[in-house]
């Protein structure tokens, strides 16, 4: 899940974007790993609720950020629940919502130009191996600006079936591919002619 920025004074902002990817990635793999109950679980979401308060964001942030993971939150819980039973389905759902989460904690608080930066410097050690950083780092931030405009896609399409009293379904999916790709086509063309693809 990919959040815009909001400018801030918190602490959380004024963390270098290195150093908060790094704690990003050690929270996520402490998360993943750690042996949870759902005590642990539990009290994981509240200290992550506390990090978006540090952030200078309220309660209705998160619950905005999480109201967007519903179905992916929908989808987990149910198919741990029936191969795992309700203890491990609760654990497993709360802990990747809480990584997820911390991932827009930290696009929330950083400007993606800071954080592409980052990863084009982690990147350049790798340029020998024939990669390129700024490539790869381009690639990111088109697919973070691509990100609003397929949901934007969603949204019209939505609209759309229901001005017309159409029952909302997986059928969405083909027009959203469509209008997708065909926006795809439009970036590349747009990218060759500027001599960048």
């Amino acid at each position: 899940m990919i959040s815009l920025y909001r400018p801030g004074t918190s602490p959380l902002h004024r963390l270098p974007a290195g150093a908060k990817l790094a704690v990003l990635a050690v929270l996520a793999l402490g998360i993943s790993l750690w042996p949870h109950t759902p005590a642990t679980a539990a009290a994981t979401l509240v200290a992550v609720a506390v990090l978006f308060l540090l952030g200078g964001f309220g309660p209705r942030v998160m619950l905005r950020q999480a109201w967007t993971l519903r179905w992916i939150v929908a989808f987990m819980a149910v198919t741990q629940l029936v191969f795992l039973g309700l203890e491990p389905a609760f654990v497993n759902t709360v802990r990747v919502a809480c990584v997820v989460l911390l991932a827009s904690l930290l696009t929330l608080t950083t400007r993606t130009g800071d954080l592409l930066d980052v990863v084009e410097r982690m990147l350049r050690p790798l340029a020998r191996l024939g990669v390129d950083p700024w490539r790869v780092a381009f690639t990111l931030s088109l697919t973070i600006a691509l990100v609003p405009v397929v949901a934007d896609f969603a949204r019209r399409i939505r609209e759309a079936q229901r001005a017309r009293g159409v029952r909302l379904g997986f059928r969405a999916v083909v027009p959203l591919l469509v209008m997708s790709l065909r926006h795809a086509d439009d970036v590349a063309d747009a990218l060759s002619a500027r001599g960048i693809a």
